[in-house]
């Protein structure tokens, strides 16, 4: 009697790849955030104007944001594993530009390539975990430890930062990720399955230019607005052309013959509302690690090691509620476990916000742990919604706009958290009113999710 076929929940796993493709998004997250305690000591030892440090921080958000969409669009057309390898190149060569960089404007100009070849990451990244794992349970556990690599990274980059400026020098910040890049290119091209090329899809040229244009000026604009105040007209001249490329990208999607992003699958309630929910829980996380960062720093006089260390129970959290979210998923369905975190994360950001920022930091811990827990644990059912509402066909584009939508929450909750802590009364006050407004964000989350996150495993939210 002939052996059963092996269905793909059977097929023997190999998690090669997935290490493979979290070493490239972990080193795209960690430079966000790493950069921040480097860039005083950057500043002094290349004589960088305050102008120049910005850059040295904002270049690589304002290019990696902009150029998401295009680097989805050309991995569905070049192959995701080749774009994907093509990102891990540029930014390993470009973070070596950055250790050797000789002057400011030297660094700045790598740190631009570096936020392109991050954008030619991230979005094949999904694509190719969806890719090399077919089977839904073993998708939503590439998926949760997928998204736990964002705030491991996140959290742990002043932590990691700190303990390498204090003791190698700034320059180590860069140079930590060859051997993660050369890493993660070897384990790409032995374990990873070339991806199909759909070169018969022109590139739509005029969108892409559009989408770039938006995005590149409402993070411009939402980072100045952390510093020159939400009525100033560079930031509200920022968001008004942002707002008219936008509207030019629609009107060239519903002409083009071979749109980027098909505005039919905006019309999707789960890939519209995927994407809501991914800005939305961003904006409340790095909201919530932007703004306790510096009042831990500048009121309560942690160092950028203690800072690392105080914000670790966030961090510690994320690992578990991933691993744990991708096992209930099977039994549960997403909805409830979105659901489910943003309740959580909310309740834990509202809880910081009653107990007031001068409290002691032990009361601060169960907080942390529940805005970490929460977010991790909605990131798994929110990421394979968005991803199992889109084509094959349009993979890379899917997670372009599902990271995008989330960059812009991460811009978003950093210059609002910014702008309350420059205009508050004092520091506590912006802090609170920060924590308060980022519960409110994951609230709105959980509404979305009960409405656009399928309710059972398998089902499709049309």
């Amino acid at each position: 009697m002939p052996s059963p076929e092996p269905t793909p929940e059977s097929e023997p796993r190999s998690w090669a790849p997935l290490l493979a493709v979290c070493a490239g998004y972990f080193m795209v997250i960690l430079d966000v955030t790493i950069i921040n305690v480097a860039v005083p000591v950057i500043g002094r030892e290349l004589a960088a104007s305050l102008t120049g440090i910005q850059w040295i921080t904002d270049g690589y958000t304002l290019v990696f944001a902009g150029f998401l969409l295009t680097g989805g669009a050309l991995g569905d057309r070049l192959g995701n594993r080749r774009v994907f390898c093509c990102g891990v190149a540029v930014f390993t060569l470009a973070s070596a530009a950055c250790a050797l960089a000789p002057s400011a404007p030297f660094l700045i100009g790598a740190r631009l390539l570096e936020g392109l070849g991050a954008a030619l990451i991230v979005p094949g990244s999904l694509a190719l975990l969806q890719q090399a794992y077919p089977a839904s349970a073993a998708r939503a556990r590439a998926f949760g430890l997928w998204g736990s690599m964002a705030g491991i990274a996140a959290s742990a980059g002043p932590l990691l930062g700190g303990l390498l400026v204090s003791t190698a020098g700034w320059r180590w910040v860069f140079l930590i990720n060859l051997p993660v890049g050369a890493a993660c290119l070897a384990l790409t091209l032995r374990h990873v399955a070339p991806s199909p090329r759909r070169t018969d899809r022109a590139l739509d040229w005029p969108a892409q230019c559009a989408v770039v244009a938006a995005v590149a000026l409402l993070t411009a604009a939402l980072n100045e607005a952390g510093r020159r105040g939400w009525s100033d007209a560079a930031v509200l001249a920022g968001m008004g052309l942002a707002a008219l490329a936008a509207t030019a990208f629609v009107v060239r999607e519903r002409l083009a013959r071979s749109p980027a992003l098909p505005l039919s699958l905006l019309r999707s309630r789960a890939m519209s509302g995927g994407a809501a929910i991914g800005l939305l829980f961003n904006f409340g996380f790095y909201g919530m690690i932007f703004t306790a960062s510096l009042q831990f720093q500048h009121e309560r006089g942690f160092s950028a090691l203690g800072t690392g260390l105080a914000l670790f129970p966030a961090v510690g959290m994320t690992m578990f509620a991933s691993v744990l979210s991708a096992r209930l998923t099977r039994r549960t369905g997403d909805r409830p476990l979105v659901v489910s975190g943003m309740l959580l994360a909310a309740l834990g950001l509202a809880g910081w916000a009653v107990a007031g920022a001068d409290a002691a930091y032990p009361l601060l811990v169960a907080p942390l742990m529940a805005v970490g827990f929460g977010t991790s644990f909605a990131l798994t059912g929110s990421t394979a919604t968005v991803m199992g509402a889109a084509p094959q066909a349009y993979s890379g584009a899917a997670s372009a706009l599902f990271n995008t939508t989330r960059q812009i929450g991460s811009a978003t909750g950093v210059a609002l958290g910014g702008s309350l802590l420059a205009t508050a009364t004092d520091y506590n006050t912006g802090l609170t009113i920060s924590m308060a407004i980022g519960a409110l964000a994951y609230l709105a989350a959980a509404a979305l999710a009960w409405r656009c996150v399928p309710a059972k495993p398998g089902h499709r939210v049309s």
